[in-house]
């Protein structure tokens, strides 16, 4: 059975590198949780960390944090569903809003469970996910701050997620202008400007953060080392704190080009073959995951002679060339992961989940 390992050593030698660096900088973060989809144990590793805020987008994992380790605080880190409001009030100390219906709703239930539920309120910086418009800003606080049970904690934002849109010194020092500007408006205190994430870090090493960033959310540069800004490794950082291992069931020596009336394949796409390389055989290895369990586009063999040829939903086709390193059936294959293959592979049932504590 194909397995992920996480090794613990080099996700903590991570963790203390981001530390030391938002510590410096008097910076606020939150390990961000949500890629390890509620994997227990991988979690319990996570919080024996010098942690002290967690973010996730499932109330089921911020249940599972808070019975690991209640005095963790929790962020829940999207817009509440309406239907949601009693378990992001109960498990998570504090939630980011866009809708004052919403948090209107999450005051009562605050009120019911005799609590005071802090919020951060994203704002529209040009990603186009959550966050209120900038021209409403103003009466959208007006009409938070009068409602019993909510603290305002903070002003925050989300750059590229869905379409890309990169973090920049404008962007930034926007919205630490609208912070001064709320706490100026209504002489209010307002503690985070959580414009960083993973995306973000880069600015911070080349002297482009504006000061008034003093929150993060980090997950990606945490568990994979990577300069999401420029989409590269960073240096000091360990990017194969996760590895996914799967075992060869088949290995033959096969036709490069297939045989037979060619139509659409399970998801629907046509097949074409560079006719020169027709009468060339190749050593194929099927392996024991597929297409119900991650994209293998985002995986990429450790031994570089290997390359994906396709897949189905239960095992991925790999050509191995002339298996010059001399491959058998039973051979574990290593693989690295990127953001999506993690995500992808935590939340798959068919995949094992292991711990590796040495380097």
């Amino acid at each position: 059975m194909a397995y992920i390992t996480l090794n613990v050593e080099k996700l903590r030698t991570n963790f203390e590198y981001l530390d030391k660096l938002f510590r410096k900088r008097g910076i606020k973060w939150s390990v961000v949780t949500k890629m390890l989809c509620g994997h227990r144990e991988y979690i319990q590793e996570v919080l024996q960390f010098n942690i002290t805020q967690v973010c996730d987008s499932r109330i089921s994992n911020l249940k599972m944090i808070k019975q690991i380790n209640p005095k963790v605080e929790t962020i829940y880190i999207k817009p509440p569903a309406r239907r949601a409001v009693k378990g992001v009030v109960q498990y998570a100390d504090i939630s980011m809003n866009t809708q004052i219906e919403t948090i209107k709703l999450l005051s009562d239930e605050a009120k019911r469970q005799s609590k005071v539920h802090k919020i951060i309120i994203m704002v529209e910086l040009g990603e186009l996910r959550e966050g209120i418009m900038r021209d409403d800003l103003v009466e959208f606080y007006s009409n938070v701050f009068k409602l019993e049970n909510i603290q305002v904690i903070g002003i925050g934002a989300n750059l590229s997620c869905l379409y890309g849109v990169l973090p920049n010194q404008d962007k930034l020092i926007q919205l630490s202008l609208y912070q001064q500007l709320i706490e100026a408006k209504f002489n209010k205190k307002i503690e985070y400007v959580s414009g960083g994430s993973s995306v973000t870090i880069p600015l911070i090493f080349k002297n482009m953060l504006p000061k008034g960033i003093n929150h993060f959310r980090v997950g990606e540069t945490l568990y994979l080392g990577t300069d999401v800004y420029n989409d590269r490794p960073l240096k000091k950082m360990a990017t194969d704190a996760f590895l996914l291992y799967a075992e060869i069931i088949e290995l033959i020596e096969k036709p490069q080009v297939p045989d037979g009336e060619m139509g659409t394949n399970l998801v629907g796409d046509v097949s074409t073959f560079d006719d020169r390389l027709a009468g060339k055989t190749s050593c194929r290895a099927l392996i024991d995951i597929g297409l119900l369990d991650v994209d293998d586009k985002h995986l990429t063999p450790s031994d570089s002679d290997i390359s994906f040829v396709g897949g189905s939903s239960d095992m991925f086709v790999l050509d191995l060339k002339s298996n010059e390193k001399g491959y058998k059936v039973g051979d574990l294959l290593e693989f690295r992961l990127n953001y999506m293959s993690v995500l992808r592979i935590l939340n798959s049932k068919y995949i094992d989940k292991k711990i590796k504590r040495l380097n």
